[in-house]
């Protein structure tokens, strides 16, 4: 189990350590990660833990160890979608609130501080002072003065002081330990001279007292508290901005929904739609919840949850998401996943989670954080010391020892990774890449090789019947009748388009008993008291059935890239049927963007070896693995592994083995359940074009992160040497207010780095949208797509391509459309084939006859689109 708490106090990496280690000592605590960026922690429970008394063991760890810490009430025990709007909206509200109090402090301490820098320093500058502050007479009205100016920067800057001491205290000093202990120093400093100033004007030694004065310090604990301030202002703001991925997520959710009851419609809060409520979606609405459509229509947006900018007809039976928006028409859904359970819902909770783990290189600015801030203090004692028994004065032996003090920063290091990890999740998930961890974001830069599975991945996964070949004195009917029947009982996709051809030639299945699925062979039953199968040539090679001339037959059919199915009754075979997939429009141009990125690509099937070769020439796979049984997969990425960082693409039930095994799983969205959670990147846009982005996201996010850490650690590495006087022999020295500045500087810079990952937009070659489907491939694994029909019994002849018509047809806005009218258009007697162009508008239908335009138009018509003309 995994706990959410939220932690005050943090300001910097030594900060985090510091919690994560007090949190991982309490019993019954397995791991800990620990959030600067959001301030918060997520704790896992050991098995057999109780949750509340750990979590009280934690709260009061922190606690001791010199921070807050509470935990969230979890997401179970919240309101329904209560869960994932507070995960989306606690790192907006958290900056905003962040970066007014920030802003406050600093309009009080620049209001105070500029009119104490301009007494301090306008003598040196010529600037005009009014007479009572000037001349030896006035020297202590001139100090004291001062001191009165420090004092409210430093209330409402005393965070700095209550903080930095306390966690000086616990033994584990942080970054406002450093500031404390500097502006302390200048501070008291300054009071010393006070004292020097009063004894020496009692004694009557104005030039004493005049040379006092001129060391007071005061203007530099002003200018470190508040020029650290701006800082962290600017570093506020930006932090603000990491989370706009978040922020837009939650604002996408419409906040109100039109709830049908007994006819009549009342507008309520989304919050209290529930499971199974009809709700009512016009025209420039938003989908309240996750749903059916039940009747009407309407073109939905769908671009904030997969990218796709392309709107995507639904009709009555059709899925719909909630957050996206319906374009055009009107319909009525039923609510299905409400609340936290919504697709929407699901991509916060992943963003949010996935901002909440550490990066693998995360560790390393850890491992310096927990020992930095004791080893800078280290450094200013021993720059104090070596300056003073060098015969430095006094004043000159503190100013390096401040210097170094305020200029060391490890809030950079501790904002270098989850920056721009924040960043690059949510600009994935704007694209439609949801990255469920910091450590798959950073795996997947060094993918060596990636693996994809076959079927609904490298194609449609959507199989039709291409070629029915009955045996010898077998009818047609016959064979079709004893494929519905054995095939009826399989959820294999290949027997559904086996029994969706049978009907649609109007026949029906027979009585099936005892029907079994054989792994890897194919199905067997008894229909109607006779022992049948359907299967692969494996399957009736292992019931000694004789396929003769079929055998060449099945070797052609796959050569041409379709599964042969073979079916046979009491030991005889009664003929052949083939069915075909086709290779998404995009999967050709993301092996070859994949192969440009210098990574192999391996297609893993189930298909024989000729069927797979068929295949991997259509999409230039570097190897392919056929006959790999759905245990097998999970072997052969282990195998895989061995020579190098492995990525697994794949969509169904029998691939989340093999998804788990992978170092990054990558899962189609449009796959399994089961897939989805065992997966560590979900391609909302079942795009394989999105597979060679995700990487290309993740060099982006992992360089950008080598970025932030070269310069914070460089800066730190060159900056406290200069601090600490080591070129002084040069004349070049810092004050602790340039050292101020700089630190400042060096988080804000981290920050604005990452920001810039906002900006990034995958590399990909252009697919066109309108480019007719792509010939069929090998089927064998679930999930094949439609390809022309053929009638077995027709002659050569017969099977030219007698002529074409062209049907302009009206109303089409997506390859879904696309995908209606050319299944349309192929379930009219005598065509062919149909190719649909979405940028023309047009249908051609192939036609081994002549058929009326009527008949054409009709089917068009029927699928829910108009025909402007035939010609």
């Amino acid at each position: 189990m995994k706990q959410a708490f939220d932690v005050t106090g943090m300001t910097c990496a030594a900060c985090s350590a510091r919690v994560e280690k007090a949190a991982r000592a309490v019993p019954g605590v397995a791991d800990v990660a620990v959030n600067l960026l959001k301030n918060s922690m997520e704790v896992t429970y050991r098995d057999g833990a109780e949750p509340s008394a750990v979590a009280s063991a934690v709260e009061a760890a922190v606690d001791k160890a010199g921070y807050g810490a509470a935990a969230r009430v979890p997401t179970g025990q919240q309101a329904p979608g209560a869960g994932s709007r507070a995960a989306g909206a606690r790192p907006v509200a958290d900056a905003a609130a962040e970066a007014r109090r920030v802003r406050m402090r600093l309009v009080v301490s620049a209001a105070f501080t500029i009119p104490l820098f301009y007494l301090s320093m306008g003598h040196m500058f010529g600037w005009p002072l009014p007479g009572f502050f000037v001349g030896d007479a006035n020297v202590m009205t001139f100090a004291f003065t001062q001191f009165l100016l420090l004092l409210p920067v430093v209330f409402v800057n005393f965070k700095f002081f209550r903080v930095g001491f306390k966690t000086l205290a616990h033994g584990a000093p942080n970054m406002d330990s450093l500031i404390a202990l500097g502006s302390t120093a200048a501070t008291a400093y300054g009071i010393y001279a006070i004292y020097k100033i009063g004894i020496a004007l009692g004694a009557g030694d104005l030039h004493a007292s005049h040379m006092a004065a001129m060391d007071l310090y005061f203007e530099s604990a002003a200018m470190i508290l508040t020029l650290i301030t701006l800082g962290k202002y600017f570093e506020a703001r930006a932090k603000g901005k990491t989370t706009d991925a978040i922020a837009k997520l939650v604002d996408l959710a419409p906040k109100e929904a039109t709830r049908l009851v007994d006819g009549r419609e009342e507008r309520v809060a989304v919050e209290e739609v529930r499971a199974g409520d009809v709700l009512a979606v016009r025209a420039g609405e938003g989908i309240p919840v996750d749903g059916t459509v039940l009747e009407g229509s309407g073109t939905v947006d769908e671009s904030v949850i997969t990218g796709e900018s392309v709107p995507v007809d639904k009709r009555p039976g059709d899925a719909v998401t909630g957050a996206t928006v319906n374009s055009t028409g009107w319909f009525t859904m039923r609510a299905d996943r409400v609340g936290d359970d919504t697709t929407l819902a699901g991509i916060i909770r992943l963003v949010d989670e996935a901002t909440s783990t550490k990066a693998p290189i995360e560790k390393i600015a850890d491992r310096i954080s927990g020992v930095f801030v004791p080893v800078v203090i280290v450094i200013a004692v021993v720059t104090f010391a070596v300056w003073m028994f060098g015969g430095s004065t006094l004043e000159v032996a503190l100013s390096h020892a401040i210097s170094v003090l305020v200029i060391s920063c490890p809030c950079a290091l501790g904002l270098a990774t989850p920056t721009a990890i924040m960043v690059g999740t949510g600009r994935g998930a704007a694209c439609g890449i949801l990255i469920k961890s910091a450590e798959a974001l950073e795996t997947a830069h060094d993918v060596k090789t990636v693996v994809l599975d076959k079927t609904g991945t490298v194609t449609e996964g959507a199989p039709s019947v291409t070629d029915v070949m009955p045996a010898p004195g077998v009818g047609e009917e016959r064979l079709l009748e004893l494929a519905v029947s054995i095939e009826g009982r399989s959820e294999h996709p290949l027997a559904r388009a086996v029994c969706d051809y049978a009907r649609s030639r109007h026949v029906y299945p027979l009585l099936v008993e005892d029907f079994k699925q054989v792994p890897g062979e194919g199905v067997a039953a008894l229909v109607d008291d006779h022992p049948s199968c359907a299967g692969n040539l494996r399957m009736m090679e292992a019931r000694n059935v004789a396929v003769g001339a079929f055998a060449e037959e099945a070797r052609r059919q796959a050569d041409e890239g379709k599964t042969p199915l073979f079916f046979a009754q009491d030991g005889e075979l009664l003929g052949v049927i083939a069915v075909a997939d086709t290779v998404k429009p995009s999967s050709a141009a993301a092996l070859a963007e994949l192969k440009a990125m210098g990574i192999r690509t391996v297609m893993l099937t189930g298909d024989n070896e000729r069927t797979a070769a068929a295949i991997q020439r259509k999409v230039g796979a570097d190897e392919v693995i056929a006959g790999v049984l759905p245990d097998g997969k999970e072997r052969e990425i282990r195998r895989l592994s061995e020579q190098g960082r492995v990525a697994m693409v794949g969509d169904g039930i029998n691939d989340a083995p093999a998804l788990a095994r992978a170092d990054v799983g990558i899962a189609i969205g449009a796959g399994t359940d089961v897939a989805i959670e065992s997966a560590d990147i979900v391609l909302m846009r079942s795009d394989l074009l999105d597979v060679p982005a995700s990487i290309q996201l993740s060099r982006a996010t992992l360089r950008n992160i080598k970025q932030n850490l070269f310069w914070a650690l460089v800066y730190n590495a060159v900056c406290i040497p200069v601090a600490a006087g080591a070129l002084s022999f040069m004349g070049l020295n810092l004050n602790p207010m340039i050292a101020a500045a700089a630190m400042s500087l060096s988080s804000v810079c981290v920050v604005s780095n990452a920001l810039r990952l906002r900006g990034w937009k995958p590399n990909l070659p252009k697919v066109p949208t309108g480019a007719p489907a792509s010939s069929p491939v090998e089927g064998g694994d679930p999930g094949e797509a439609a390809d022309p029909k053929e009638t077995p019994d027709e002659t050569p002849n017969e099977k030219e391509i007698a002529m074409e018509k062209t049907l302009h047809v009206e109303g089409m806005m997506c390859q879904h459309c696309v995908a209606h009218v050319k299944k349309a258009l192929e379930g009219v007697e005598g065509v062919k084939e149909a190719v649909v162009d979405l940028g023309a508008k047009t249908a051609v239908a192939k036609l081994a006859r002549d058929v009326d335009a009527e008949a054409l138009t009709r089917a068009v018509v029927e699928a829910g689109y108009e025909v402007a003309s035939v010609e």
